[in-house]
């Protein structure tokens, strides 16, 4: 499995880069590198990773940074991105959640728990971020969503969606268990030049929550929203 598993590393350090690369290759991944912000994005748009480490403290871009540029390219959406950091203050997990981050490691980097938290994000991802696709239907647990025609079936019943509902559905399924950030919703499906009133996002939510269940997206206090199947 892991041969076709691509990660990108994105550290200023070269012995920690060489660490990880080094225990990564033999885990049997593919590795590239990168040593700046700047060429962080670039090497993730070529490379195109599953998983990306990013170190918070780069030159030219931070790690908060390049994850927040990844993030609003949709093929981005599904990537994996785990923060590397020496720095453990709240506002700093705070700041990589906002933008989209997934988790969390520790430095000084620990080859063995490394390779852990990867592979324990892999098949996380890989279990609740994937939901089965034929065509432009999606398929999750018993919920059905044709982005064609912007129908949901629940339970082989039609639920009517508004439009935006239908699109923040669409958002939230696409990565089960993944929070989403309200600045994050906002941007993807307001877009970043138009301006609604701060409780949208939570009307839109409780109309989903009404129609779908209430069980099925959760908030998570002062950062945003998830569903779980």
């Amino acid at each position: 499995m892991n041969s076709k598993i691509k990660i990108l590393i994105a550290d200023d350090e070269p012995d920690i880069i060489e660490l990880i690369k080094y225990n990564l290759e033999k885990e049997g991944f593919e590795v590239g590198t990168a040593t700046n912000g700047t060429m962080a994005i670039q090497v993730a748009k070529e490379m195109m990773p599953d998983v990306i480490l990013l170190d918070i403290m780069m030159p030219e871009l931070d790690g908060v940074e390049v994850c927040r540029s990844l993030r609003q390219e949709n093929e981005f959406d599904s990537t994996i991105i785990a923060f590397l950091t020496a720095r453990n203050e709240d506002f700093t997990q705070i700041a990589a959640l906002d933008v989209g981050g997934d988790d969390f490691i520790a430095k000084p980097i620990r080859p063995r728990v490394l390779i852990s938290r990867i592979k324990a994000l892999i098949r996380r991802n890989s279990r609740n971020g994937n939901p089965s696709t034929t065509e432009n239907v999606l398929r999750i647990g018993d919920i059905s969503i044709n982005k064609e025609n912007y129908a949901v079936v629940k339970e082989g019943v039609s639920i009517d969606l508004a439009k935006k509902e239908f699109e923040l559905l669409n958002l939230l399924v696409s990565r089960p268990g993944k929070v989403f950030t309200r600045d994050e919703i906002f941007h993807k499906i307001w877009g970043p030049n138009v301006i609604v009133g701060n409780r949208t996002i939570d009307v839109h939510i409780r109309k989903l929550r009404e129609k779908l269940g209430d069980k099925l997206i959760k908030t998570v206090k002062g950062i945003g929203y998830k569903f779980e199947s």
